[in-house]
């Protein structure tokens, strides 16, 4: 409209990305034509020392920021002026493409790999200050992928590192998640789980056509800018093979995820109306759904509730979707009217009901992200539970790779489930068998990972706490079922009392 000067300016400020960028001097006649500038909504950077306004309020940000070295001016310009970077084309080797989720690198198309309990290995994202990293900045510490032979491994620590003006701590699992899909979404390489038990493979194609760490670097930074613009400015990754220092982060890195992992507490299903879902990993399961609650976090162990929350209020559109629970159809075994609903269109019609408090009737689902699995033992009245790092036969004479082919692939197997390590000690775990009593065997790695706050919710339930976890069977005491057995009965185990599993 005629004379409509609010909106005009107010287009100008929200649409036109300009900013002012003054070199030298600063004149009477350049500071009077800044300030009209900013009656546009475009700031002004400055090399030299004039007076900031730094406040927000016309422009979108600062309006005047001066002394900017020239090596970071326009770095600085792109940020105060809100710009968003695309990267259209990405600076790698191979193709890049969602087409390529769900490619399978088998040992003998393997040119090397990472982490998968062969070598120490972790990813982690962390928030940093503006001023603290460089966008585009791509680090690699230790031995390339060029210093392999094929079939070669090595440790791996990946380290993302993010600013942004609307970045929140909060974010940081939802942005860690994604290095899943956005490494899968290179030709020729291979990722499997998150945390400290991720596994990447490069495939020879991919290593002859030159690919290399610094690579996986850019392909982060691209793909975080693409997907999370609104959120975040720079993105710095360091890539890590050198031992000790991936060790050394490794440790810094599990203390994080042991703090997301107690927001939760105190947070019951019961108090919630919604559940989230999480359909990430259906490019290796397309029948697979989590459904993610406060008191059943992800099978990966690396998305809480809060987290699927955080990730939708950032995209709204993407893998986790809010379910309202609807009219409870079982509470023993955790069932909702409106989430077997929401399951059976996610599954495509495979998967008509799923409990979320069982793993005999209607078990969840698993892809094969999982941190542990639980298998009954039936002679024992009980269950093992066996985590992702442990190598060796279980009782139920299984390694962790067979009974993940067993339990993964979307398919629901009553008397086996895939979960994270912090599920186990949730007041709702396998609740419908009767909870943590029915534990009779896990690997001493696994106990003493969750040892405290198992003996905790021991305690709570009556069960004795490092008593309880005393009578429960370990590959130093049991490696068949038999074994496990002549353990428990001997250790007067409270499973042995218990109805029949089956």
């Amino acid at each position: 409209q005629a004379g409509d000067f609010r909106r005009n300016l107010l287009y100008n400020k929200n649409r036109i990305f300009a900013f002012v960028m003054a070199l030298g001097e600063v004149t009477d006649q350049w500071y009077a034509t800044a300030a009209g500038a900013i009656n546009y909504g475009f700031p002004t950077i400055a090399d030299s020392d004039i007076p900031q306004i730094l406040p927000t309020g016309v422009c979108t940000y600062e309006h005047v920021v001066s002394n900017i070295p020239h090596d970071q001016i326009v770095e600085k310009s792109i940020e105060v002026r809100g710009l968003k970077v695309k990267i259209t084309e990405i600076d790698i080797p191979v193709s890049v493409s969602p087409a390529f989720e769900g490619e399978r690198i088998r040992k003998e198309e393997m040119h090397c790999e990472f982490g998968g309990q062969r070598t120490p290995a972790f990813e982690w994202t962390r928030t940093r200050e503006i001023d603290e990293i460089e966008d585009g900045k791509v680090i690699v510490e230790g031995p390339d992928v060029d210093t392999l032979e094929a079939g070669g491994k090595l440790p791996l620590g990946i380290l993302v590192e993010v600013a942004g003006r609307k970045m929140q701590p909060d974010f940081e699992p939802v942005l860690e998640r994604q290095v899943h899909t956005f490494l899968n979404e290179a030709q020729g390489l291979w990722h499997m789980g998150q945390r400290d038990i991720n596994w990447v493979r490069i495939s020879k194609g991919a290593a002859k056509a030159g690919f290399t760490l610094e690579h996986i670097g850019k392909l982060l930074h691209a793909k975080y800018h693409d997907e999370y613009s609104s959120i975040l400015d720079k993105v710095q990754v360091t890539i890590c093979t050198e031992e000790e220092m991936v060790l050394k982060l490794r440790e810094q890195a599990r203390a994080v995820y042991a703090e997301r992992d107690a927001r939760l507490e105190g947070m019951t299903d019961e108090e919630i109306e919604t559940f989230y879902s999480c359909t990430l990993c259906q490019s290796f399961a397309p029948n697979h759904i989590c459904v993610v609650s406060p008191e059943r976090p992800g099978l990966c162990g690396a998305y809480s509730w809060l987290d699927c929350r955080a990730a939708y209020e950032i995209t709204p559109s993407g893998p986790n979707q809010p379910i309202s629970k609807g009219t409870s159809v079982e509470p023993t075994i955790g069932q909702w009217d409106k989430v077997n609903a929401f399951v059976l269109k996610s599954s495509g019609g495979n998967v008509e009901r799923m409990s979320q408090y069982s793993m005999i009737c209607d078990p969840m689902t698993s892809c094969g992200c999982f941190e542990c699995i639980a298998a009954v033992l039936p002679s024992t009245g009980g269950i093992m539970i066996v985590n992702r790092e442990y190598p060796e036969m279980t009782p139920c004479g299984m390694k962790f790779s067979t009974l993940a082919g067993t339990v993964g692939g979307g398919q629901q197997t009553p008397g086996f489930i895939g979960h994270s390590k912090h599920y186990i000690c949730s007041r709702k775990f396998i609740a419908a068998e009767g909870g943590i009593e029915r534990i009779v065997w896990m690997p001493t790695m696994l106990k003493e990972d969750i040892k405290d706050t198992f003996v905790k919710r021991a305690e709570e339930t009556g069960l004795g706490g490092e008593d309880f976890m005393a009578k429960i069977a370990d590959e130093t005491t049991a490696t068949t079922e038999e074994e496990v057995l002549e353990f428990i009965t001997k250790s007067q185990h409270p499973a042995m009392a218990l109805e029949p599993m089956f």
